[in-house]
């Protein structure tokens, strides 16, 4: 864990300890283990801490589910309001998943708060999914109708929600997802699973407003952070991400009716060995003509990353692709803004813009990119297809090709 996230963690778990003296006070903590949690790792707590949720949902003001140290099995949970106050989960041990699938039949997530005003989940404590256990079971790198594996957090349907200083570890599928969400701010999370883990994106943002991913330290198998259909207003800020897939915005354009994806801002964010850097990308194929306006990408360092600008209008990611994956993709990109990106390449193609036939980008901007080549002496490039114009200016290393 970077130095400066724990020492965030640290001074966050000091402020916190004296929150929960007042409320204490007031009688509005609820402890999983006056609930019955038994926190030895094997028995299932599950219902303990639904127990514990329920009494501090109904209870009116600030109120907090504590989940001290210990290790909780827990099987699939819906933390579901409406509650009467403001709720907070404050977990200080480690949550365990069941291994394997078994215990996930008809669920699709494992921890999932649903339709709640005022959250926050906070405690310097872990998730940890138990992913190994499942990943040979993931069949969706290789088979298009796959059956999706677990998320391990989810947000549906939640306002003014923050979480903030815990760890999500080795999630089956995506660690946190954000979907039908308001006023949502991802902060100081420290999400983890190895390289080759699959589809275990970092943070995954849809049909959400107003949310803010801020310095997070993700290393996973697949985005750290993706940007999905109907996402508006989205943050993402300060995030180092390494190993992964990079920062996108996709994939979109396989499925009918998806929404827009507007004003996105990508900033002061580091990416380290990623397979690639920011990247939008729509497959090919679709006629749902979703539209992609108002992105900037600024204020980013590149460490050996391959592809570390990357427009993919072309994505189909499986060995053979349907006949009507052939045609050009419906998405329209449109007003996307590159600026200040910096460092090294892993690949000689430093910046690709490859667009759709059918609908070529618009309102492209290169603006100060310095990216250099891995081998010295050898120069990166630059390649474009079916850009309509743009604005370039400042330094262009590699040369702009709009």
């Amino acid at each position: 864990m970077p130095l400066r996230l724990a020492a965030a963690l640290l001074l966050l778990a000091t402020a916190t300890t004296s929150w929960f003296a007042e409320v204490a006070t007031a009688g509005r903590v609820f402890n999983v283990s006056d609930f019955g949690a038994v926190a030895d790792g094997r028995t299932d707590d599950s219902e303990a801490f639904l127990r514990a949720w329920t009494k501090a949902c109904a209870t009116p003001g600030r109120a907090a589910v504590v989940v001290p140290r210990g290790d909780y099995l827990l099987h699939p949970l819906v933390f579901r309001g409406p509650c009467k106050g403001y709720m907070e989960v404050h977990v200080r041990g480690v949550l365990r998943a069941p291994p394997g699938l078994g215990a996930f039949r008809g669920c699709r997530e494992w921890v999932h708060f649903s339709s709640i005003d005022g959250l926050l989940v906070t405690g310097g404590g872990t998730f940890d999914g138990r992913g190994s256990t499942a990943w040979p079971l993931n069949e969706c790198p290789q088979k298009r109708d796959c059956k999706l594996l677990p998320t391990s957090i989810k947000l549906g349907l939640v306002r003014n929600a923050t979480i903030t200083g815990v760890t999500s570890l080795d999630s089956k599928f995506f660690h946190v997802t954000v979907v039908g969400s308001h006023d949502v701010r991802i902060h100081r999370v420290s999400i983890r699973a190895p390289r080759s883990s699959p589809n275990t994106d970092g943070v995954h943002i849809q049909g959400s407003s107003n949310v803010r991913v801020t310095d997070c330290a993700v290393a996973t198998g697949d985005d750290c952070v993706s940007v999905g259909p109907g996402a508006s207003d989205v943050v993402v800020s300060g995030v180092s991400c390494g190993p992964g897939h990079g920062i996108s915005v996709g994939s979109l354009g396989r499925y009918p009716g998806e929404e827009d994806v507007r004003r996105l801002r990508v900033a002061n964010c580091t990416l380290a060995g990623t397979s690639n850097g920011v990247r939008i990308k729509t497959w090919r194929g679709g006629t749902w003509p979703t539209a992609v306006s108002g992105l900037v990408f600024e204020d980013i360092v590149m460490r050996k990353v391959r592809n570390p600008i990357i427009i993919d209008q072309e994505y189909c990611p499986y060995a053979s692709c349907r006949e009507s994956e052939q045609r050009p993709s419906a998405v329209r990109i449109s007003d996307v803004k590159f600026r200040n990106i910096r460092g090294e390449s892993a690949t000689k193609v430093a910046v690709k813009l490859s667009c759709s036939e059918a609908s070529p980008c618009r309102e492209l901007e290169l603006r100060d990119i310095d990216l250099r080549y891995v081998k010295r002496g050898v120069a990166t490039q630059s390649r474009c297809a079916h850009v309509a114009g743009g604005v370039v200016g400042g330094t262009l290393v590699p040369p702009s090709c709009i």
